[in-house]
């Protein structure tokens, strides 16, 4: 398939295990998937891998890895980037991406993403590390933004500006992901026009959104203040929307998958969601050829 989904920025959906089947027989008109890598990795997972590869037949594939522990202080498990880079060379993914995280303290793996602070410290520690994925798998590695629910201690950059040193440092690429923003500027009070102001909006690969959950949080009885958590369980908001268009009117066309991981919908009810994102993507190109023009 070659790299549609970069030369010609097209919407996608996450592809889980409930829809593989589905997506081998219906083939829905899309140029690209994402899947999660680990849950690909050789030989475990031997007849699903032979599914991916049928897969791969007809759509391009984005590989987003969910265990490299890009933030940990211990530096990275070089058997699992062997294990990535097999993928990868077998897969030939048009991106590949990681988190902004880390999720690995002698050897003990946790199910989280855990934060980061934002400081010198650990910009140079998340720099080491891209390095060497980089160089070990031979490709650019796109890193996501987190959702985050508190300000660490000890941070000497905002998130923005941590991006872009990272950028600047390593020649990553960026996954944005619009939902995080949103629930980041929700929980930390931020405003969302500043921190885009900033972004390295130049180094943008690809772009998620996906759905949010509400908590209100009580004191004595009575609401005090509310937290969005990210857990990709429902449809995307209208909120989150607008702020992806906001993102496209600055970058231009781009890549935009949308995740749904939790309470997983039937198939027609992700594809009309790539489809919402799809109008926005093909609206933002006709912004900017009407603006060529003029």
């Amino acid at each position: 398939m070659g790299t549609a989904a970069r030369s010609f920025p097209r919407a996608a959906i996450g592809l889980r295990n409930p829809h593989l089947a589905q997506v081998q027989e219906r083939r829905p008109d899309l140029s690209w998937l994402e899947i999660h890598s680990e849950n690909y990795l050789l030989p475990p997972l031997a007849p699903r891998f032979k599914a991916i590869e049928k897969v791969r037949e007809r759509y391009d594939l984005s590989c987003h890895g969910v265990g490299l522990s890009i933030g940990s202080a211990s530096g990275l498990d070089r058997n699992h980037l062997a294990g990535l880079k097999e993928l990868y060379d077998r897969l030939e993914p048009c991106m590949i991406s990681e988190h902004l995280a880390w999720s690995v303290l002698d050897d003990h793996y946790f199910n989280d993403l855990l934060p980061l602070p934002y400081s010198s410290e650990s910009l140079k520690v998340v720099c080491d590390n891209i390095d060497l994925a980089q160089e070990m798998l031979g490709r650019r590695l796109l890193i996501e933004n987190p959702a985050r629910y508190l300000i660490l201690p000890d941070s000497d950059f905002s998130e923005p500006a941590f991006l872009r040193e990272m950028v600047a440092r390593t020649g990553c690429g960026l996954l944005f992901d619009v939902n995080n923003l949103f629930v980041s500027a929700h929980n930390l009070h931020l405003d969302t026009a500043v921190y885009l102001w900033d972004l390295p909006i130049e180094a943008i690969g690809e772009i998620h959104v996906a759905g949010h959950s509400h908590q209100d949080l009580a004191e004595d009885g009575k609401v005090v203040d509310s937290v969005l958590i990210d857990d990709h369980g429902s449809a995307v908001t209208q909120e989150v929307w607008t702020l992806l268009d906001v993102l496209l009117s600055i970058a231009g066309p781009q890549p935009v998958l949308v995740e749904w991981d939790n309470n997983v919908p039937p198939l027609e009810i992700l594809l009309a969601e790539a489809e919402k994102a799809q109008r926005l993507i093909d609206g933002c190109r006709l912004r900017d050829e009407v603006s060529h023009v003029a």
